[in-house]
């Protein structure tokens, strides 16, 4: 039985990637989006994070991908730009094993590295306890809740926000 390794993403990945995202997109609440996305358009995604500097790891095991996460930019405008907002997305077989767990670990420890200085969590469906005590595990605290803001699967959705220092945080100035 081979082991389950974390590694950067590459393009590859791009199928599995979407087979995971879109069982998440049509029978979950993590996502907000509808209509599951292409993998063209799954593809321009993850290049235009992996070229802009973000970090997207793969969770594989042999030639299977069981999970991916990446942090990318938490708003567009640039005050924001030591600021991500994280992703974590486990194959339905693989979730409760502690893959989140480690894919987040490993997240988070690349965006320090990376010179980031805050993380958000945007957590789709507050009834999803389980990604929000992954967070909370990870050192996350939480922000605050928006209620009501998504209308998906005939319910509507609140967005849970949470937050994680990362390194230094506000504690010293960003290197430009």
């Amino acid at each position: 039985m081979h082991e389950v390794r974390l590694r950067l993403v590459e393009g590859r990945d791009i199928p599995s990637i979407g087979d995971i995202y879109r069982e998440a997109v049509r029978f979950g609440s993590a996502s907000f989006e509808l209509d599951p996305p292409s993998d063209e358009e799954m593809t321009r995604r993850m290049r235009g994070l992996v070229e802009g500097g973000f970090p997207y790891f793969v969770a594989t095991r042999g030639y299977e991908i069981l999970g991916y996460a990446y942090a990318g930019p938490y708003r567009p405008r640039p005050a924001y730009r030591f600021t991500l907002e994280d992703s974590v997305y486990v194959a339905a077989h693989a979730q409760g094993t502690g893959l989140g767990r480690r894919l987040l670990g490993t997240l988070v420890a690349e965006s320090e590295k990376r010179g980031f200085r805050q993380m958000i969590a945007v957590i789709g469906d507050s009834a999803n306890r389980a990604s929000i005590a992954l967070h909370e595990r990870a050192g996350f605290r939480h922000a605050g809740t928006l209620e009501a803001v998504g209308w998906k699967h005939g319910r509507w959705l609140d967005s849970v926000l949470m937050q994680r220092t990362l390194g230094p945080g506000n504690g010293t100035l960003p290197a430009e």
